[in-house]
């Protein structure tokens, strides 16, 4: 498994994308900003000027149903934004 899991596509990000040139990715929980950074020029091929990182703490969910309450938990993750420099711009939509 890569470090990058999936891009996050929603309309906040998608705004900051065309205005701010950020981006952002959900990526493996164990990745440093230097391997992100590395990660995310080579799979696009843009050069990033800035990573900033957010680690989630899965959330305790739970249910009921005829059986009664199920519980569980949401998974950990962490999330990057990426800043690119100059004029760099990724295209999630290309290969769609």
């Amino acid at each position: 498994m890569g470090i990058i899991i999936k891009p996050i596509v929603t309309e906040k990000l998608t705004a900051q994308g065309e205005k701010l040139n950020r981006y952002g990715f959900i990526v493996d929980s164990k990745a440093n900003k230097l391997q992100i950074k590395d990660a995310v020029e080579k799979l696009y091929g843009v050069s990033v000027a800035e990573v900033n990182t957010i680690n989630y703490a899965g959330k305790k969910k739970s249910r009921y149903t005829k059986a009664g309450i199920l519980r569980g938990r949401a998974n950990h993750y962490k999330k990057a934004y990426i800043t690119l420099a100059g004029e760099d711009k990724i295209d999630f939509y290309a290969n769609i």
